[in-house]
C-alpha cells in the first residue's frame, strides 16, 4: 500500500477523532440537562452521569467515512476503497446505533429494576434487541457483501453462497451487537476493548492489503480513541447501547468487508465466550462487583462466573480501573493468538 492511500486514511481519521471529541463535549451536557442519566453504582456516592453519549463515537465514525467519499467523489485522490461498501456501513452504523439511542433514552423519574440494581434508566426489553438490531444487517445484505467462501478454521476454504449474505451477515451483525452490549459496567472497559479489537483489525488489514478493512477499522479506532479520553476511570459518562451497538456492528462491518472473518471471530471471542457466560442465566446478569470499604470489589454472585468480570474479581480483589485493565489485557492475549493462528496458517 503506497504512502499516498495511507493519507487517505489518516485524514478521515483525524477528522473522526475531532468530531467524536467534540460531539461528546455536547451531548455530554445535552444528556444530562434533558435528564437522559445513569447511576454510577461503581462509586460510594453512586453519581449521576450523561448517558446515551456513546452516539458520538457513531456521528464521528459516520463523518470520517463521509470524509473518505468527499475527497474520493472530488478526485482529490484516487479511491482504493469500493464506495458502494462504505455506503452501507455508514448505513448500518447509523441505523443501529440509532435504534440504541432509542434504548439509552428510556429513563424513569423514578428508579426500576434492572438485572438486580435500581436505575433511572430502563432501556428495551432483552427480546427486544435482537429484534431490533436487524436493521443494522440491512444494508449489508442488500450490497451483498463480502464474499461467500470463509476460511474456516481447521476446515479450511467453506463457500456459503447465497446463504452467507442472508443468513450469515444478518446472525454476525444481531450477534455481534448485541454481544459487545453484554461486556461493560467499568470505567472505560468496553472502550478500551472495542479499541483493542478495532487496532488488531486495522493491523491485519494494513499487513494484509485490505484497504477496505483497514479504512474502516482505522477511522473506528479513531472515534473510539477519542471517546476513551472521557470513559477512562473516572468516567465523565456512560456510553449507553448507541455506543456498543455502532461499534460491534462497525467491527463486523470491517470483518466482512476486508474479508477478514476468520481472524476476526478469534479477535472477538472475549465477547462470545460473554455471551455464552450470561447465557448460563438467561442474561439476567450483572456484570458489575459489589464495592468494598477498601474501594476494591468481590464478584455478585460469589464463586459462580456468568462474566469475564466475576472471573477477575475472583482472582483478585481489584479496584475498578483494574478490572478494565484486566479485561484489556484478555483481550490483547486473543489478538495475539488470532496472529499466531494466521502465521501458523491455521486461519
Amino acid at each position: 500500500m503506497v504512502f499516498h492511500s495511507y493519507l487517505t486514511i489518516i485524514i478521515p481519521a483525524i477528522l473522526a477523532f475531532a468530531v467524536t471529541v467534540i460531539t461528546t463535549l455536547f451531548l455530554m451536557n445535552y444528556m444530562f440537562e434533558s435528564g437522559v442519566t445513569a447511576v454510577d453504582h461503581n462509586k460510594r456516592n453512586s453519581p449521576t452521569l450523561p448517558s446515551g453519549c456513546g452516539s458520538a463515537v457513531a456521528f464521528g465514525f459516520v463523518v470520517g467515512l463521509l470524509t473518505y467519499v468527499f475527497g474520493s467523489s472530488f478526485s482529490f485522490y484516487i479511491s482504493y476503497a469500493n464506495l458502494e461498501y462504505i455506503f452501507a456501513t455508514i448505513i448500518a452504523v447509523f441505523l443501529i446505533s440509532f435504534t440504541g439511542f432509542i434504548d439509552d433514552i428510556n429513563v424513569k423519574r423514578q428508579t426500576v429494576r434492572t438485572t438486580g440494581m435500581d436505575d433511572t434508566r430502563k432501556g428495551l426489553k432483552q427480546w427486544q434487541k435482537p429484534l431490533f438490531t436487524i436493521v443494522g444487517a440491512i444494508p449489508l445484505m442488500a450490497i451483498n457483501a463480502g464474499v461467500s467462501v470463509i476460511r474456516v478454521p481447521f476446515l479450511g476454504a467453506v463457500n456459503f453462497g447465497v446463504l452467507y449474505p442472508l443468513v450469515i451477515i444478518p446472525l454476525a451483525v444481531i450477534f455481534a451487537s448485541n454481544a459487545f452490549n453484554l461486556l461493560g459496567g467499568f470505567d472505560g472497559i468496553s472502550t478500551g476493548s472495542g479499541l483493542i479489537a478495532s487496532l488488531a483489525l486495522l493491523a491485519y488489514a494494513l499487513i494484509y492489503g485490505s484497504y477496505t478493512g483497514a479504512l474502516i477499522a482505522g477511522v473506528l479506532s479513531a472515534a473510539l480513541l477519542a471517546f476513551l479520553l472521557f470513559n477512562l476511570y473516572p468516567a465523565k459518562l456512560v456510553p449507553g447501547d448507541a455506543f456498543t451497538y455502532a461499534v460491534g456492528t462497525g467491527l463486523v462491518a470491517a470483518m466482512i468487508l476486508g474479508q477478514m472473518e476468520a481472524f476476526g471471530v478469534i479477535v472477538f471471542m472475549p465477547w462470545i465466550i460473554e455471551f455464552l457466560l450470561h447465557l448460563r442465566k438467561r442474561f439476567d446478569v450483572t456484570d458489575l462487583g459489589k464495592l468494598q470499604s477498601n474501594g476494591t470489589f468481590r464478584a455478585p454472585y460469589g464463586k459462580r462466573i456468568y462474566s469475564w468480570t466475576h472471573l477477575i474479581m475472583n482472582l483478585k480483589r481489584c479496584k475498578e480501573w483494574e478490572v478494565s485493565l484486566y479485561m484489556w489485557l484478555i483481550c490483547i492475549g486473543f489478538v495475539a493468538l488470532a496472529f499466531a493462528m494466521k502465521y501458523l496458517a491455521l486461519l
